[in-house]
C-alpha cells in the first residue's frame, strides 16, 4: 500500500507544480475571476483522465501476457519520468497574463487539459502499468496510488491558486524551484526503478 500510494503522491505533486498551460490556465483564471475560478479550472484532471485510464487499462490488459511489450513500454515509461524529472529540475514558475474571457473555468480547464500530450503518455506509458501491477498485489495498493496522485495533483494546482488569490507577491519563484528540484530527485528514482523492470521484462542482466 504504501509503494503505490508514495509513487502517486511524487507523480500527482509533479504534475499539479509542473509549469504548463493548464497552471498556467489555473493563475490566470484565478487573478481574473477569483479563486473560485482556479479551482475549477484545477479538477479538470478529475473529468479528463478517467476515460484515458479506461483505454490505457484496457489496451495494456490484452498486452498482460507479452513480456517484451510490456518491457518496452516500461522502457518508454522510464524515459518519460526521466525527462520529467529533468523538467522539474529546471522549471520556472508561470507567470501568466490575466484573462476573463472566453467559456467557463471548468470547460478551459478540461479542453486544455485533454488537448495537452501528457496526461495519454503518462498514463499509457506509466500510470495504467503502475496500476496494474498494485492492483495484483493489492486491490488498496492501486486505491492507494489513485487517491495519492489525483489528491497530490489536484491539491497542488488548489493551493497555488489561493496564494496567486491572496497576493502575487506569495508566489514565490525561489521556493517554487526548490520545490521542484526535490520532485525531480524523486521522480530521478522512479525512472531507475521502471528502467529496472524494463530491462527484466526483457531478459537484460543489469548490474543492480
Amino acid at each position: 500500500m504504501l509503494a503505490p500510494l508514495s509513487a502517486g503522491i511524487v507523480f500527482g505533486l509533479s504534475a499539479g507544480f509542473a509549469p504548463g498551460p493548464l497552471l498556467a490556465l489555473v493563475i490566470s483564471q484565478t487573478l481574473a475571476k477569483g479563486v473560485g475560478a482556479g479551482v475549477k479550472v484545477a479538477l479538470a484532471p478529475l473529468i479528463t483522465d478517467l476515460p484515458i485510464i479506461v483505454v490505457c487499462l484496457l489496451v495494456l490488459g490484452r498486452l498482460a501476457d507479452s513480456r517484451p511489450v510490456l518491457g518496452t513500454i516500461s522502457l518508454v515509461g522510464a524515459a518519460f519520468v526521466a525527462w520529467l524529472a529533468w523538467g522539474s529540475s529546471r522549471a520556472d514558475l508561470p507567470l501568466a497574463a490575466e484573462d476573463g474571457s472566453g467559456p467557463g473555468s471548468l470547460t478551459k480547464g478540461v479542453l486544455t487539459n485533454a488537448l495537452s500530450p501528457h496526461p495519454y503518455v503518462f498514463w499509457l506509458s506509466v500510470g495504467a502499468p503502475t496500476l496494474l501491477r498494485s492492483w495484483e498485489q493489492h486491490p488498496l495498493g492501486a486505491a492507494g496510488f489513485v487517491i495519492g496522485f489525483f489528491g497530490c495533483l489536484v491539491g497542488a494546482k488548489v493551493v497555488l491558486a489561493v496564494v496567486a488569490g491572496r497576493s502575487r507577491r506569495l508566489l514565490n519563484p525561489r521556493a517554487y524551484g526548490t520545490i521542484m528540484k526535490g520532485l525531480a530527485a524523486a521522480l530521478l528514482i522512479f525512472a531507475i526503478g521502471l528502467f529496472a523492470d524494463g530491462a527484466r521484462l526483457l531478459g537484460l542482466d543489469l548490474p543492480f
